[in-house]
């Protein structure tokens, strides 16, 4: 699993970037096996020259809503995600209450996928996104239960502009890298595949006009950035961008492959 969750459960140092985007989750009070996720959407956590929120900070999200039903599942293992996609109706919101619904899609023996609804304050859905989970080949690395999980601390929200709370710096036209720090780890001690889909969405936008913002994003997790800096690198033509994210501290081996689509500024 690449959510928060587990990067608060390894005591990093500081403050994890992801709990700062204030996305408050919890099972349905009914009962009926499925996950609420919400959170207030601020400036900071717009896609940069628009009035929209990040789909990357979605893709964080959904990979919560979703961990967090895999762990009733995989747990006590603890789940790694295998693929991560959002696809938006529309431009997300830039301001409100957004609220994730996730469901469990497929729950068997080897691989889980849950799907999570995202609707704006007023209900209306504007997107959705799916994603599958593996138990962790590690076995010695456990996660508890929802029932056994101690509440979260509150804390300070986001006070400046997403990537740049994160480290995640553009070093040229399509190429976009995000530094190895305990604020961005998840339980295994690799980078947080959400805090991945930021890097590839930066790569991509930095080949965009300006205003423009993601409509569909699709990652492919094929191993653990374990070293870092994680290093994108994006093409895209006709608004269709293909881009792949590298471990450069380790042989740049290849460790997410996503594709992406805008939206016309």
């Amino acid at each position: 699993m690449t959510s928060t969750v587990e990067g608060e459960e390894v005591a990093p140092a500081r403050r994890h970037v992801l709990q700062e985007l204030g996305w408050d989750v919890g099972p349905s009070e009914e009962a009926d096996g499925r996950m609420f996720g919400s959170a207030v959407v601020v400036p900071q956590m717009h896609a940069p020259g628009t009035d929209h929120l990040r789909i990357s900070i979605l893709a964080a999200w959904a990979d919560v809503v979703a961990g967090y039903l895999a762990v009733e599942t995989v747990g006590p293992r603890v789940p790694v995600t295998l693929e991560l996609d959002v696809h938006l109706y529309r431009p997300a919101p830039g301001a409100g209450l957004v609220r994730g619904e996730g469901t469990v899609m497929k729950s068997g023996r080897s691989v889980f996928v849950a799907g999570v609804d995202f609707l704006d304050e007023n209900g209306e859905q504007f997107g959705f996104a799916a994603a599958s989970f593996m138990a962790s080949p590690d076995e010695r690395l456990r996660i508890d239960s929802l029932a056994g999980r101690a509440p979260q601390p509150s804390g300070p929200r986001l006070a400046m502009p997403f990537a740049e709370r994160a480290g995640c710096v553009r070093r040229a036209p399509g190429v976009a890298a995000l530094a190895y720090s305990d604020e961005v780890l998840n339980a295994s001690n690799t980078i947080n595949g959400g805090l991945i889909a930021l890097t590839a969405e930066e790569a991509v936008l930095s080949l965009s006009p300006p205003g423009a913002s993601l409509a569909s994003l699709d990652l492919r997790y094929l191993q653990a950035a374990r070293v870092g800096p994680a290093v994108a690198t994006a093409e895209v033509r006709h608004g269709l961008g293909r881009v792949e994210v590298c471990d450069e501290g380790n042989e740049n081996r290849l460790c997410v492959a996503a594709t992406a689509r805008t939206f016309e500024p």
